[in-house]
């Protein structure tokens, strides 16, 4: 069957402010609809993908007509919902024939409340991994067409929607195929923010799934911590290192794993920097480690290896706010992480939010010192965003009040108040954060030292143009409100996940 896979349209200035857009915005390799796009050519389809980051609504419209497909998925996030139903609508508005199925962190979360939203436009959702399931509806819909009894999919029936039972979660990682990023065409238009990587094209790789802390703000599928090692489903080292060789003869020369913490199992995070260097294959790299992982030995290594960055997350710089997000770590954990991490040689990124559920003004402004005490190479500031699925979601009525815009669901639009805040003191806290951080003359005069290449150089000056507009603006972290007036949060609703992008999860 033909099948057209799709990451609907959206644009940097939906996400981020205009003044900062060019140095905060990236384009991530779309790694769950690259898994389920290899698995569907396994199968025997016929897959085409069209990514909503390089083309306008209207282009992708024209482009599936044109190809004809039997069967669409839809990428959405919670943030691209609503982008993702008028997709599903111009096409079954063109043809009412096509299949339309929708995946990706928000169907997930809402299963088959999401059908009942699109009123009739999309007539499936995946509701967990889609590597299998998918393949599996596919046959269905090529044999009998009914789709009772296979698991991991909601549809309708007649109006009604049925839920069918969840699958369980892919235990072998290794009998994947690896993304078919032959589907994107010009890979090297898939590049993280500047200052973020060295090389390109950037390949994004996972060498595992699933994470085994229990942050109130993360959204996990195995939510019990019971799937794999300590809740953590990992691929073999040999089964990443065929990948990362596979990469490197096809072009790519940086790689960004993204798992949710390269570290959860400290030897196996060892044994693979020590295969990248007795490979002798020479690619820069960069990974995300919690900051009680993470020891000198490991880090010491990975740099040898070629890892030049890493990313701590430090959220708060008050320890009873990393109490409430269940973070597990202490401050003192935070010092001594990034400071092993600058001894090694690498770079350091370290994000920190702010909306904490009892977190006040003045807590804020002591994460705004901390982060300064630790003085990383980058810092970012994200309001705390209450994604479905999440404990935060779950429990929104007892910390807050949550936005009714789903276009506020991307870090940047405070889509979360705790009882203790405003919308305006987290933005106000978020601008304030990036412009003491930022404007030290101490942190420009080492990111001049530190320009090497005409790309450090670009990537220098766009952070010069985002300062600049930090400074100019007065308000830039303030979105148009749907209602409640200044300082508000939006009438309760359900919403939730990150950016565009920034998928991990098959299907």
């Amino acid at each position: 069957m033909k099948c057209a896979l799709i990451f609907p349209a959206w644009t940097p200035v939906e996400i981020f402010p205009a003044a900062t857009a060019s140095s905060q915005s990236n384009y991530w390799q779309p790694l769950g609809l690259l898994y389920v796009g290899a698995a569907l050519i396994e199968a025997g389809h016929e897959v085409s993908f069209f990514d909503g980051a390089f083309m306008t609504h209207e282009q992708i419209i024209d482009r599936v007509r044109e190809w004809e497909p039997g069967f669409v998925g839809i990428y959405s996030t919670t943030f691209g919902w609503p982008q993702a139903k008028r997709t599903a609508r111009d096409i079954k508005s063109a043809d009412q024939q096509i299949f339309i199925c929708a995946g990706g962190p928000y169907p997930i979360a809402l299963g088959g409340r999401c059908l009942s939203d699109a009123a009739g436009d999309i007539d499936a959702v995946i509701t967990g991994e889609g590597e299998q399931t998918v393949p599996k509806l596919l046959a269905r819909l090529e044999t009998s067409g009914n789709l009772t009894g296979v698991r991991g999919v909601a549809f309708l029936d007649g109006g009604r929607v049925i839920a069918n039972p969840p699958r369980p979660l892919i235990e072998d990682l290794d009998a994947l195929p690896f993304p078919a990023r032959h589907l994107l065409g010009d890979c090297a238009r898939y590049i993280p923010a500047p200052g973020t990587y060295r090389r390109k094209p950037v390949a994004i790789v996972l060498t595992s799934r699933g994470c085994t802390r229990r942050c109130i703000f993360c959204f996990q599928l195995d939510k019990e911590r019971k799937s794999g090692r300590w809740g953590v489903r990992y691929r073999s080292i040999g089964n990443v290192m065929a990948e990362i060789e596979q990469l490197l003869a096809e072009g790519y020369r940086e790689i960004k794993f993204i798992d949710d913490t390269f570290a959860a199992d400290n030897d196996r995070a060892l044994e693979l920097a020590e295969e990248i260097k007795a490979r002798r294959l020479d690619f820069p790299w960069f990974a995300s480690l919690c900051v009680n992982q993470a020891n000198a030995r490991l880090l010491r290594t990975m740099k040898d290896a070629g890892c030049w960055s890493v990313l701590m997350a430090a959220e708060s710089g008050v320890q009873k706010n990393l109490n409430t997000l269940r973070k597990g770590s202490t401050l003192d954990q935070i010092r001594e992480a990034v400071k092993m991490a600058k001894d090694a040689g690498l770079r350091v990124s370290v994000p920190f939010m702010f909306g904490i559920p009892g977190e006040t003004v003045a807590d804020g402004l002591k994460t705004i010192d901390f982060a300064i005490e630790l003085n990383p190479d980058l810092a970012n500031f994200h309001a705390l965003t209450p994604f479905p699925g999440t404990h935060l979601h779950d429990h929104r009525n007892d910390y807050g009040a949550v936005s009714g815009d789903l276009s506020d669901f991307t870090y940047q639009g405070a889509a979360f108040v705790p009882a203790t805040m405003t919308r305006d003191d987290i933005r106000m806290l978020r601008q304030k954060a990036f412009r003491r951080f930022y404007s030290r003359p101490s942190f420009i005069f080492r990111r001049l030292l530190q320009i090497r290449t005409w790309k450090d150089f670009l990537a220098a000056a766009s952070g010069v143009k985002s300062l600049f507009g930090l400074w100019k603006g007065r308000d830039l972290f303030r979105r148009p409100d749907a209602g409640g007036g200044p300082g508000r949060p939006h009438p309760l609703k359900a919403a939730g996940i990150p950016g565009p992008g920034q998928d991990i999860a098959g299907g």
